[in-house]
């Protein structure tokens, strides 16, 4: 294949009406910046497609929900496209289950420059440069499923290069049956490089800022350059604002940092090196051991400790929270004992072999005085990991008071 050189953006899953989530309390000096974290990374993509001898947007799908974001969302993104119409720069945009095209405004037209992918078959749009076309991008707008429906990509042969766009879970190796050079895929909130090889890649860019403590890491959007040999170089650019971590510590980091304290204060600057100038919002992990279950007595407190230490700096990295995960296993010589811990241990024992089709947690609660019925009701229909889950807790809780250690005191984040 032979052609001219060019580049292209490729951004997708902007959610404009989804806030920053896994707060119990939003802190007040971060509150403003938290608001806008989604809506700066999305200027941010539009701001470089101007910038950044870009000739063409390829937007994968997501970007909003109508009627839920409000004006600022739709405005937002009207402007981004007419700033690119300004520029003479085409977007390509790929509708699907959130901005399905009934629900967008009727009142709001989408500027010429903007080209809608189709609901009922694959399309296929030359792209231009000075008169000549550089290459082609082929796409089908989403009809409700979330699996891609490759058999509706029908492509005559072409020596342009081929940019598919698509959204949902695909198959990797049927992606390159369908003759695209490069797959310009929606749908997940993680960048993911499906494949990648001289001349052919597919990748899916993810949502631009992470949202939850499902969308760890950095988040950004894709530069694509394509040389006069249709070879491709990807290069990945960073926007977010606001940066998820989860960090897991237990009692071999303890002993090497001296206290909680210290390996917090540690962890913190390392992140902080790592992540740059974004703030961080952290959710702490202790794999507490069978010996030193109650090392951290009152996580609560902790917690408001490292959220006026840390939380308030520029960048801030604000705590989320502080959770205590159970032992997986007890020592054996507890489960021996013939005392009240080890009837409770081999019940435990008997309970996680048995599984939870046989075991009514629901029916042992509902006779005691004063227990919340909320949360009589949620033990009814407990998912095999949920019920894990529940019966390491309350083993762990169950096995600290028989043994005479912490009561279940400052457990909340649990």
């Amino acid at each position: 294949m032979a052609g001219e050189s060019f580049r292209f953006l490729h951004a997708s899953d902007f959610h404009l009406e989804c806030p920053l989530a896994d707060f119990e309390d939003i802190p007040e000096h971060l509150a403003e910046s938290m608001v806008k974290a989604p809506r700066d990374a999305v200027q941010s993509i539009f701001d470089a497609a101007v910038a950044d001898n870009i000739d063409f947007v390829v937007l994968s799908g997501d970007l909003l929900k109508p009627d839920a974001v409000g004006p600022y969302g739709l405005s937002q993104l009207l402007e981004g496209f007419e700033c690119l119409m300004e520029m003479g720069k085409s977007v390509f945009l790929y509708k699907c289950l959130l901005d399905y095209p009934s629900r967008w405004p009727a009142d709001l037209p989408l500027p010429d420059n903007v080209t809608v992918f189709s609901q009922s078959d694959s399309q296929i749009f030359p792209v231009h440069r000075n008169g000549r076309s550089i290459c082609r991008v082929v796409g089908r707008s989403c009809d409700g499923n979330r699996a891609l429906q490759l058999s509706s990509f029908a492509l005559p042969d072409s020596e342009l290069f081929t940019v598919g766009v698509a959204y949902g879970e695909v198959q990797q190796e049927s992606l390159s049956k369908v003759g695209c050079d490069y797959w310009a895929l929606g749908g997940r909130h993680q960048p993911t490089m499906v494949e990648q090889r001289n001349g052919y890649a597919a990748l899916y860019p993810g949502t631009p800022q992470g949202r939850s403590l499902h969308e760890l890491g950095h988040h950004g959007y894709q530069v694509i350059d394509v040389n006069s040999e249709g070879s491709i170089r990807v290069q990945g650019h960073v926007v977010d604002t606001y940066r998820y971590c989860r960090v897991l510590f237990d009692d071999q980091d303890l002993a090497t940092m001296g206290s909680v304290e210290n390996l917090i204060g540690e962890k913190i600057y390392r992140l902080h090196n790592e992540h740059g100038s974004r703030h961080l919002l952290i959710a702490w992990e202790y794999q507490a051991d069978a010996s030193t279950m109650g090392v951290i007595q009152n996580p609560d407190r902790l917690l408001q400790w490292a959220r006026s230490e840390y939380g308030v700096g520029e960048p801030a990295a604000w705590s989320l929270s502080i959770t205590i995960r159970p032992p997986d296993r007890y020592p054996e010589s507890w489960r021996e004992e013939e005392t009240v811990l080890g009837d409770f241990l081999r019940s435990s024992s008997k309970y996680r072999e048995n599984g939870h089709q046989e075991v009514d947690l629901r029916s042992m609660i509902c006779d005691l005085d004063g227990v919340n019925p909320a949360l009589i009701e949620s033990l009814t229909d407990l998912s095999e990991p949920e019920f894990k889950d529940t019966l390491q807790r309350a083993t762990c809780v169950g096995t600290e008071l028989l043994r005479g250690g912490p009561s279940t005191q400052g457990r909340s984040q649990e």
